[in-house]
């Protein structure tokens, strides 16, 4: 992984306690697992061995994933950027021209957004469409459900 990847102090503190986790903890379990199911015998035709293989190669890509992402993180902060347009760390708040509901997103890195908590991607459709803009724009965006139309009412620092 050569590209940057920009993360918040919170979420490359998330990043390196579950690493650490992974790599103590979660190694011991697997690997205890590993010996049991070792300890009953033919291998050949021990499903908990299997299991408990496989469950240590999900285990060391995962390490490995997050091991990549730290290596290539850098730590930004919402007051390194102005708020005259819409960027990483902006809260935007959006109108939808079609139905007048009202959306609020934080703008994010892929390895921090959630829709489920309103954390979209800069590099998500929307996102990509968004970045940019200033308040009273109107955006165009096309997704695989169809057209999207919002205006940007507003944009600010997330909290």
């Amino acid at each position: 992984m050569s590209d940057t990847l920009y993360l918040t102090k919170q979420r490359l503190q998330e990043l390196e306690d579950e690493l650490q986790y992974l790599t103590t903890v979660r190694r011991r379990e697997v690997a205890q697992k590993i010996a049991d199911a070792r300890s009953h015998g033919d291998l050949s035709e021990n499903g908990d061995y299997d299991a408990a293989k496989d469950e240590q190669g999900m285990l060391e890509m995962k390490i490995s994933k997050i091991g990549e992402i730290l290596a290539s993180a850098q730590v930004i902060s919402s007051d390194q950027f102005s708020y005259d347009k819409v960027h990483i760390l902006s809260k935007v708040q959006i109108k939808n021209l079609d139905n007048g509901e009202i959306f609020e997103y934080n703008m994010v890195s892929p390895e921090e957004s959630d829709f489920e908590k309103n954390k979209i991607s800069v590099t998500s459709l929307v996102g990509k469409a968004l970045m940019g803009k200033v308040v009273g724009d109107k955006v165009q965006i096309k997704v695989p459900a169809g057209i999207l139309n919002y205006e940007i009412l507003n944009i600010s620092r997330i909290d």
